[in-house]
């Protein structure tokens, strides 16, 4: 770590340069934090070589926001609560991946195209883990990408379970437009989602990429929730029409498999 005199950036740093640097800072001392545990001011200061005073308004703004929290009376900082629901979150889609990779390997060795492993983000959806066929000549790796809801098979599994008044607010903010084929209108969209809830799986015929067919099923948690979608996608000549009834079958039995290993009831 740095040296910090506690005065501004070097000459000809900006706004933007001075921002960073404090979010550098803020993350050494959630770091110093987790490796060290609860620890006064002196000393997280002199650990990451910021002045007291700058460690101070970072804490207190990482405290504001629960990343932080004091120690009684002792003056002494630790780990907030919200620190642990980020961590939780992380962990969450981790372990939600490694419990999936076998059978989405297995799925993925069976349709021969690519399984995609994603989870609910915000807004959007995130793709945390991906398993490619044989019959992929060029595989992208997706892990990592984030995407729409309203575009994707993944995004419209989640979708399905929002409340109407919930998909209007979302419409109402405005919906991009992808390609010719994507669903930027609340009738088109929610017409689709009922489709989704009667037969259990999505699909995204080319809304979000031209060329790329891709159909989603739920992975459920205890509580019967959706906490991930699986996804199979392929180009338009093997996803056809005769071909989609199918995978979608395979797909919602490893979607089911991955269900009772999070915990889901499995039936019967």
């Amino acid at each position: 770590m740095r040296n910090d005199d506690g005065g501004g950036g070097a000459p000809g740093s900006g706004p933007r340069e001075a921002t960073v640097q404090s979010v550098d800072r803020a993350v050494s001392l959630l770091q110093a934090l987790a490796a060290h545990g609860p620890s006064g001011l002196t000393d997280l200061a002199a650990g990451v070589r910021i002045h007291k005073a700058t460690a101070f308004r970072l804490l207190a703004t990482l405290e504001a926001r629960g990343l932080v929290q004091q120690d009684g009376d002792r003056g002494r900082y630790r780990l907030g609560p919200s620190a642990g629901q980020l961590a939780a979150g992380a962990a969450g889609a981790h372990d939600v991946a490694v419990l999936c990779r076998p059978l989405c390997a297995q799925l993925a060795a069976e349709v021969g195209d690519t399984v995609n492993l994603v989870v609910s983000d915000g807004a959007q959806i995130t793709t945390v883990d991906q398993a490619t066929g044989s019959a992929i000549v060029a595989s992208t790796d997706y892990v990592g990408r984030r995407g729409p809801l309203h575009a994707t098979a993944a995004g419209k599994v989640f979708l399905a379970e929002w409340p109407a008044q919930q998909v209007a607010d979302l419409c109402d903010i405005g919906l991009e437009r992808f390609t010719e084929h994507t669903l930027v209108d609340l009738a088109a969209l929610s017409a689709d989602l009922e489709q989704v809830r009667a037969r259990g799986w999505a699909v995204a015929q080319e809304e979000h990429e031209a060329g790329l067919v891709v159909v989603g099923a739920p992975v459920r948690g205890a509580d019967g929730s959706a906490v991930a979608a699986l996804t199979v996608g392929g180009p338009t000549y093997r996803m056809t029409a005769e071909a989609l009834p199918v995978i979608a079958d395979r797909l919602l039995e490893t979607a089911a498999r991955a269900s009772w290993r999070l915990g889901a009831v499995k039936p019967g």
